[in-house]
């Protein structure tokens, strides 16, 4: 396959995972085109993965830690309206906002470990062999972070409850 065709291919949903990933679709932009220029400038060693669309995904998930370590001081707030990252499928919007508002918060608060497994599981709907190969970690590590981040998550979402 040729690196355009591939490109073309992958990039709705690489722009949509680094999107849910960072929390900022115009960084999202930014992380995917420069996984995409070096996958290209590496496309032969890229190509001959068992799996090139994993190891592009490992290379946005590595640009968006880099850019997080780069950028330390800087705020990064997660948006409010996730919703624009992919198509409607719910019937009711005022739901669907509240939810990923709720949800781009919670994961905020979470190691960037934690949050890269969890949106690679329950967004990307990834095993743990290629969560693990995309983040360049052990099976168990993958679980680990899940694991934990999820009870991050409902520890959250029981005290938020409370309040409420």
């Amino acid at each position: 396959m040729h690196f355009e065709d591939f490109a073309r291919e992958q990039l709705p949903g690489l722009v949509r995972f680094a999107a849910v990933l960072t929390g900022d679709r115009e960084l999202a932009q930014d992380v995917v085109q420069d996984a995409l220029v070096r996958a290209h400038e590496r496309w032969r060693r890229v190509s001959s993965t068992d799996r090139p669309d994993l190891y592009l995904r490992k290379m946005v998930v590595n640009g968006y830690l880099s850019w997080r370590r780069r950028w330390y001081q800087r705020v990064v707030r997660p948006t409010a309206d996730i919703t624009r990252f992919r198509e409607p499928q719910t019937p009711d919007p005022a739901t669907r906002v509240a939810d990923h508002d709720q949800l781009g918060q919670l994961l905020g608060e979470l190691s960037r470990a934690q949050q890269a497994a969890i949106v690679l599981r329950f967004y990307e709907d990834r095993d743990d062999d290629e969560i693990a190969e995309v983040l360049g970690c052990a099976t168990g590590t993958v679980r680990s972070h899940i694991s934990r981040g999820l009870s991050v998550l409902r520890l959250r979402i029981n005290d938020e409850q409370e309040v409420a």
